[in-house]
């Protein structure tokens, strides 16, 4: 398993940066590959992205969540990964965001790729375009402030 740890600082409050990660049906818009996350439930999401150039499914279960603080999750069938992602306050107007991945490389592509730096450069990208995109909205676009 391959393990991927990153944060960026975003210039809005720790509430706003969490409430907009709580919009999964956002994520295709700043996520590199990521063609549609579908939340089934509370705790469920369905993926769909492409990797290494192959069209990848999965389920995921989200483990953990706490408003503004963190969102554990844990991928149930497919691609195999698991992460938190973790939110700090800096300032009234500034948060941290990091950000822990593991993930399973599948094939000789992925594997590929993985040893070449392809994940952390996307996940880096990610984290860069979600600060983008909160940014220059000034507010979220949605929230779900519940505890899992």
């Amino acid at each position: 398993m391959s393990v991927i740890e990153k944060s960026i600082e975003v210039n809005v409050p720790v509430t706003t940066a969490y409430n907009q990660w709580t919009q999964f049906e956002e994520f295709p818009k700043f996520m590199e590959g990521v063609e549609q996350v579908e939340q089934i439930n509370d705790k469920r999401l369905h993926w769909k992205a492409r990797i290494a150039g192959q069209s990848e499914e999965w389920d995921a279960e989200i483990t953990e969540q706490v408003p503004d603080q963190r969102i554990a999750w844990k991928s149930q069938k497919g691609a195999r990964n698991a992460g938190i992602v973790m939110f700090q306050p800096i300032s009234d107007a500034k948060s941290l965001i990091m950000l822990h991945l593991e993930y399973t490389p599948q094939g000789i592509v992925e594997n590929m790729g993985d040893a070449a730096g392809v994940v952390t450069q996307r996940v880096e990208g990610d984290l860069k375009r979600f600060k983008d995109f909160i940014e220059s909205r000034g507010r979220e676009t949605g929230a779900w402030r519940g505890k899992v």
